[in-house]
C-alpha cells in the first residue's frame, strides 16, 4: 500500500463509490456525468487513473464479477472510508477557480457585443434546466445535493446578471461615443 496524495478528483471517486456501494470505473464515470458534472467535471481518463491510484494505495479493493463482462468492481476499504470521512469533515477553504471561457475572452479583448448575447442565452438555458430539476426531483435529493443544486441555480443567476451588465455597459459605451 503506497501513500498517495489525494486530490479532489480522488475524493470524487471515493464519494461516488461510497454512494453506490461498489462500482466499476465505468460506473463512476457514468454517475459523475449524471450527478456532479455541472459543478465538478472530471475527464473520463482521470476516473480510470484515479481508480488505479486509489486501489494501489489501499483505499479501494477490487472484486472480479464472473457474470456479464467480468469487469473489475471496486469498493471502499476501511482506509478509503476513513479518508473520505476525514475530507468531508475538513472545513478548509480553497478558493474557487472560475473557468469561464467567455470571461477569458473578455480579458484578451473579445468583443462584449458579440460575447454577451450568447452568454446570457446559454446561462439562462442552464438556469432553467437547474430550476426544472429542482422542481422535478428536489424532494428526492439529500440536503447536500439540494444545496449543491441551489449553488448551481444561484451561480447561473449571477452569470445572467453579469452578462446582462456587460451587454448594457457595452450599449451605453457605444451610444456615448
Amino acid at each position: 500500500m503506497a501513500d498517495v496524495r489525494l486530490t479532489t478528483s480522488s475524493y470524487l471517486v471515493l464519494g461516488i463509490i461510497d454512494k453506490l456501494g461498489e462500482a466499476s470505473a465505468y460506473d463512476v464515470k457514468v454517475e459523475a456525468a449524471r450527478t456532479v458534472a455541472p459543478f465538478w467535471s472530471v475527464p473520463h481518463a482521470q476516473v480510470y487513473a484515479q481508480c488505479d491510484r486509489l486501489l494501489d494505495a489501499g483505499l479501494l479493493a477490487q472484486v472480479r464479477r464472473e457474470s456479464g463482462r467480468n469487469r473489475r468492481v471496486l469498493a471502499l476499504t476501511e482506509r478509503g472510508r476513513d479518508a473520505l470521512h476525514e475530507w468531508l469533515g475538513d472545513p478548509a477553504f480553497v478558493p474557487v477557480e472560475a473557468r469561464e471561457r467567455g470571461i477569458l475572452k473578455l480579458w484578451f479583448g473579445g468583443r462584449p457585443d458579440v460575447l454577451a448575447p450568447v452568454q446570457v442565452d446559454e446561462h439562462r438555458q442552464t438556469l432553467r434546466s437547474y430550476e426544472e430539476l429542482a422542481e422535478e426531483v428536489g424532494e428526492l435529493l439529500t440536503p447536500g445535493q439540494r444545496e449543491a443544486l441551489e449553488f448551481g441555480i444561484r451561480y447561473e443567476r449571477m452569470m445572467v446578471d453579469f452578462w446582462d451588465w456587460v451587454r448594457h455597459r457595452e450599449e451605453r459605451t457605444s451610444t456615448d461615443s
